[in-house]
């Protein structure tokens, strides 16, 4: 599968039900809905624990195989596993396994020298992982694997998770406001805008302003506690 083909899906799709469509490997729609919710997250946290775009791209198709392969024995339980934590452990194995082939002993050529990857990192403006760290006696490479039970990978996944979580909220919320409300919503909360400068922009006044952020923000967040049950 390629991350570039999928799209973004109206809803979003973890639930029971579609956890049960999964069993069934043969279910292409189920898993193509699935691909198409998931990609974007898992692809995020991969590219931010500090892979490149190929090793991102490979890290997220294996963590969907991976789901594949034992979603026969998965049992969607919250209070014991929660489908979140169960696919953050499945997408972490992957990311330690892209720098595993990258770090083979006695593969120069596959090395990584962390000055280079820390100053990719900051002109994209991410955080320097603490997936990456110099090995004993040779600061200036990688040659230990990435810490499975770091936190950084933690705090990526629940940063991204949330941004994730609220993609989906607004995709909801847009089927029950008008356009000009939701309009009026993105500007000024979601994008800063000033009042007076999307009151301006829109030709609506202040007050409609803040009745329309009222208003969508209360659905929003109605939305948001809706998901976090079904996917938590």
């Amino acid at each position: 599968m390629n991350p570039a083909a999928g799209r973004a899906p109206s809803s979003l799709a973890t639930r029971r039900s579609l956890l049960d469509r999964l069993r069934d490997a043969g279910d292409k729609t189920g898993w193509q809905r699935f691909f198409d919710t998931y990609w974007k997250l898992l692809y995020r946290v991969a590219l931010q624990s500090g892979l490149s775009e190929a090793e991102a791209e490979d890290a997220v198709q294996e963590t969907v195989i991976a789901v594949a392969r034992h979603m026969p024995e998965f049992r969607y339980d919250p209070e014991r596993c929660s489908f979140k934590s169960w696919l953050s452990l499945l997408l972490r194995q992957r990311i330690i396994h892209q720098f595993r082939k990258r770090n083979k002993p006695g593969a120069e050529t596959n090395r990584v020298h962390v000055g280079a990857l820390k100053s990719d990192l900051a002109q994209s403006g991410a955080a320097t992982p603490a997936l990456v760290s110099g090995g004993p006696g040779d600061p200036d490479t990688v040659d230990q694997l990435p810490d499975p039970r770091s936190p950084q990978l933690d705090l990526l996944w629940d940063a991204e998770w949330q941004k994730h979580l609220l993609t989906a909220a607004l995709d909801q919320v847009k089927q029950q406001v008008s356009d000009r409300q939701f309009q009026i919503f993105d500007l000024y909360l979601l994008q800063n805008w000033p009042v007076k400068e999307v009151a301006r922009t829109l030709r609506v006044s202040a007050a409609q302003v803040y009745l329309a952020r009222h208003r969508v923000g209360r659905i929003v967040k109605r939305e948001l506690r809706k998901l976090e049950k079904i996917i938590s």
